[in-house]
Order: C-alpha cells, then sequence, then structure tokens
C-alpha cells in the first residue's frame, strides 16, 4: 500500500512546527494550595552581559541575567510582576538586586527604575533560578509597563555592582515577539 506523499509531508510538516514551538511560550499554571493563577513564559528571557562581546580569559566565566513577566490572578484580581535573575559569572559581582535603585530596564522611550515587591508565595514558582549561586527578585510592573517592554526594540537590563559601577544585560534576539505573544495571551491587548 502506497501513501500519497502530499498528506505525509504536510503531516511531517505540522509535527515539526509544534515541535519547535518557543521554549518561550507563555504558560498558566493554578496553584491548588491558594488558588492563585499565573501566567508566565515557559522559559524566562536570557539576557548576556556586555563581557560577552569582549574577549574573554579562558577559565573566566561572564555573568548572565533572565528575566520573565509574570501576572497573578487572585479570584479574578490582577497583579503583575516582573522576575529578575542574575547569575554572576567571575567577572563583575553584581550587588543586592533587591536594593533600591539596583535594577534598571533600559527601553527605547528611557530607563526605568524597578522597585523589588513581596510576590505571592505558591507551591510552583514561576520561574526556577538558573544558578543556585545566582539572586532573584520580583518586581512591581503594570500593564503599561508591559506594553513598553512589548513594543520596545532595545531591552537591557543595568544592574547595580557591589563597587557601585553597572553591569549591563540584553538579549542575544528580538524580544518584541516573545513579549507580545504574552500579552495577547492574557488577554492584554489595546489601551
Amino acid at each position: 500500500m502506497r501513501i500519497p506523499g502530499i498528506p505525509v509531508i504536510l503531516l511531517i510538516g505540522f509535527a515539526a512546527g509544534c515541535a519547535g514551538g518557543s521554549s518561550t511560550r507563555p504558560v498558566e499554571v493554578l496553584d491548588p494550595r491558594t488558588a492563585v493563577t499565573f501566567g508566565a513564559l515557559k522559559e524566562p528571557i536570557e539576557l548576556l552581559s556586555g563581557a560577552h562581546s569582549a574577549v574573554l580569559v579562558p577559565g573566566r566565566r561572564a555573568s548572565f541575567a533572565y528575566l520573565g513577566p509574570v501576572e497573578w490572578n487572585r479570584s479574578g484580581v490582577l497583579s503583575y510582576g516582573l522576575w529578575v535573575h542574575i547569575a554572576p559569572g567571575n567577572d563583575r559581582q553584581p550587588g543586592d538586586i533587591h536594593a533600591p535603585a539596583a535594577i534598571t530596564l533600559l527601553l527605547d522611550d528611557g530607563p526605568l527604575t524597578l522597585s523589588p515587591i513581596e510576590a505571592p508565595v505558591l507551591g510552583r514558582p514561576p520561574y526556577r533560578p538558573a544558578a543556585s549561586w545566582g539572586q532573584s527578585a520580583y518586581f512591581g510592573v503594570d500593564v503599561q509597563t508591559l506594553r513598553r517592554m512589548a513594543a520596545s526594540g532595545k531591552l537591557e537590563l543595568a544592574v547595580r555592582t557591589a563597587d557601585g559601577s553597572t553591569l549591563s544585560f540584553s538579549p542575544a534576539g528580538d524580544t518584541r515577539a516573545v513579549l507580545t505573544r504574552y500579552l495577547e495571551t492574557r488577554g492584554i491587548t489595546g489601551d
């Protein structure tokens, strides 16, 4: 029995399209203990330090940063946050990211200093730290900030270091599509 080639090709293409989905696609999880639902990306957005563009000394590891938006739904009451994780290498050490004005988001329309918040304590966190020796924190954002992030061609993170200088991080690729898709799945469209 011979299977026609066109349906097989379409089936293979469909399967490859499903398997090749972005790891940054949004997910929604209900915490059964607290009844809080959170919406997050499946994997946070990875940001590289400026040291990656420079030639590193062999044996030295550059720092990484990760960020991901979170929507918490407490019985219909929505709140938003931005999860940030800094995984320091041996280039420069970040300061305490929980300190006031320690983290600044750099967007097309200017800088935005982030303020730390207390996130709801859930059975499963929206994101898991990439490095056990790193620092993680949640920062308060609103819908307008999430829209600004999704519309911005520039998305950089400036982290104050222990010596008072700044460690800069930027994504390897364009984050607009990932953040726009996140907003769409959360129902955050228009004004």
